[in-house]
C-alpha cells in the first residue's frame, strides 16, 4: 500500500501546480523507461522486423487520391501563406547537406495539369466543400504574422492550412525562394539531399527528389514530387505533389513518402503600417502528407514544431533577400520558377461550374478567460493508464488509478470555473 499512500499524499498538496509537479515526478521514471524502450527497440530491432516486404506500418492506410487541405480567404482575408516544409520541425539535423547536379532530363509528360490548378483555386476560394478548418495558432513578429488551421477528412492524414504575411517582400521573391533548392540547403538543416530529376523548359514543371532528416528514432524520409507554377498578373498558384518515379528504386531507408501535397498561393498585400502600399506579401499554404507515423503522434509533432519551422523559413527568406540584393547569381531552380504558365483571372472563375458550391467553414475560437487554468486531462488520464499498465502487479487496483485520474479531472474543472 506504499504507492497508494504516496498518491494520497500528492492529492493533499495545497495548489494545483504542486499536485501537477508531484505527479510528474512520481511518473517520471515510468515515462523515461518507456521512451528508452522505444529508442532501444527501434535502434536494435531484429532483422525480421523488416524482412523482405513484410514491414510493420502503424500508420493509417492512405490513398494517393486523398483530398488536399482546402481553405481560402480564411475568415475573409485575401489569401496566401508561407510554406512550412513538410510540417513538423524537429531538432538539428546534424548531418551534412548533399547537393547533386547530375543534370535533369527533359520531362515529356506533365505530371501536374490544369485540374490540379483548379483544385488549388477551389482551396484558396474556400469552395472545396471539405470539413471545417479548426484554428491551431496565431503568432507574429515585427516582420511577419502567422496563422494556422487543421482539419480531419474522413480518409487520409490530417490536413493543414496556414497564412503568413511577410513585410517588405514581393510575390516574385517568395516564388523564387520556395523553389530554390540550391539555396534551401543553406538554411533548411533537415534537407540532406536535393536533386532535380526531370524538367520541362516550356511550362517550368519539375520533378524533384528530396531526402529529409528525421529524429533519431525515425528513419529519414524520401520525397519525389512534381511542382509547377501558374501566374495570373502578380498572383501565383504553386502546386507541389508526390508522383511515382520508377527510375528511382524504393529502399527500406530512407522511407519513401508517397502521399504528399504542399501547395500555396502568393500575392502582394498592404503593409501592416496601413500606408496603402502593397509592400507585404501574403502566402496561403495547404499541406498534408503521410509520413508513415501514427497520425496522432504526427499531429503532436506538427503542433510543437510548426512555429519554429515558420521562424526558420523567415530567417531563410531574409538571408535570401540579402543575397538577391547583392546581385548574387540566380540558381537554376530559381530561374525555373520564373518559367510558368500565364492564365487569365476570368479563366479560373469559369472553372467553377457551380456558383453555389459548398464553402469550407472556418472555426473561430472564443477568447480565453483571464486567470483560467487549463490542465490537460489527457496527460492525467494517460499517466494513470501508464501506471496501470506498468506498475500494477496486484498491488494497485486499476479502479483506484482511474479514480485518481477522475479526481484530477475534477480539480481541473474547479480551476476553470464556468461562465
Amino acid at each position: 500500500m506504499v504507492l497508494v499512500e504516496e498518491f494520497l499524499e500528492i492529492l493533499e498538496r495545497p495548489t494545483i501546480g504542486a499536485v501537477f509537479v508531484e505527479i510528474m515526478v512520481f511518473l517520471g521514471p515510468v515515462w523515461i523507461a518507456f521512451l528508452v524502450g522505444i529508442a532501444v527497440g527501434w535502434i536494435w530491432k531484429p532483422k525480421w522486423a523488416a524482412w523482405k516486404n513484410c514491414k510493420f506500418d502503424f500508420s493509417v492506410p492512405s490513398s494517393p487520391s486523398a483530398s488536399v487541405p482546402s481553405t481560402s480567404k480564411l475568415l475573409g482575408f485575401q489569401s496566401s501563406e508561407a510554406p512550412i516544409p513538410s510540417f513538423a520541425s524537429y531538432a538539428d539535423a546534424g548531418s551534412e547537406i548533399e547537393q547533386y547536379d547530375s543534370g535533369p532530363s527533359r520531362l515529356n509528360t506533365l505530371p501536374i495539369s490544369d485540374e490540379d490548378l483548379d483544385h488549388l483555386w477551389h482551396l484558396v476560394e474556400r469552395k472545396d466543400g471539405g470539413p471545417t478548418w479548426k484554428h491551431m495558432m496565431d503568432h507574429s513578429t515585427p516582420n511577419m504574422s502567422y496563422q494556422a488551421w487543421q482539419r480531419h477528412p474522413e480518409t487520409g492524414p490530417p490536413q493543414y492550412c496556414s497564412r503568413t504575411v511577410y513585410e517588405d517582400a514581393t510575390p516574385e521573391l517568395l516564388r523564387d525562394f520556395f523553389w530554390d533548392d540550391e539555396f534551401r540547403v543553406k538554411w533548411d538543416d533537415m534537407l540532406v539531399h536535393a536533386e532535380t530529376i526531370e524538367e520541362c523548359p516550356t511550362t517550368g514543371t519539375m520533378v524533384v527528389h528530396w531526402v529529409r532528416k528525421f529524429p533519431f528514432f525515425c528513419s529519414d524520409r524520401e520525397y519525389i514530387f512534381a511542382r509547377r507554377i501558374w501566374e495570373s498578373g502578380r498572383l501565383y498558384y504553386c502546386v507541389t505533389q508526390g508522383v511515382p518515379c520508377p527510375t528511382i528504386p524504393r529502399k527500406d531507408k530512407p522511407r519513401r513518402v508517397d502521399l504528399y501535397y504542399s501547395s500555396w498561393f502568393i500575392q502582394a498585400v498592404e503593409s501592416r503600417e496601413g500606408n496603402g502600399q502593397l509592400t507585404a506579401c501574403e502566402v496561403l499554404l495547404f499541406h498534408h502528407e503521410d509520413m508513415g507515423i501514427p497520425w496522432e503522434i504526427a499531429k503532436f509533432g506538427v503542433r510543437q514544431g510548426m512555429w519554429g519551422a515558420v521562424r526558420k523559413i523567415e530567417r531563410g527568406l531574409r538571408s535570401y533577400q540579402k543575397s538577391r540584393a547583392s546581385n548574387a547569381k540566380i540558381s537554376h531552380c530559381a530561374l525555373m520558377a520564373q518559367v510558368n504558365t500565364k492564365i487569365d483571372p476570368e479563366y479560373l472563375k469559369s472553372t467553377d461550374g457551380n456558383e453555389e458550391s459548398l464553402g469550407t467553414e472556418i472555426q473561430v475560437l472564443p477568447a480565453k478567460r483571464e486567470g483560467s487554468i487549463n490542465i490537460p486531462k489527457l496527460l492525467i488520464i494517460g499517466g494513470a493508464l501508464v501506471v496501470a499498465c506498468t506498475l500494477d502487479q496486484g498491488i494497485i487496483p486499476k479502479t483506484f488509478l482511474f479514480n485518481v485520474a477522475k479526481r484530477f479531472g475534477n480539480i481541473g474543472k474547479k480551476a476553470s470555473p464556468r461562465p
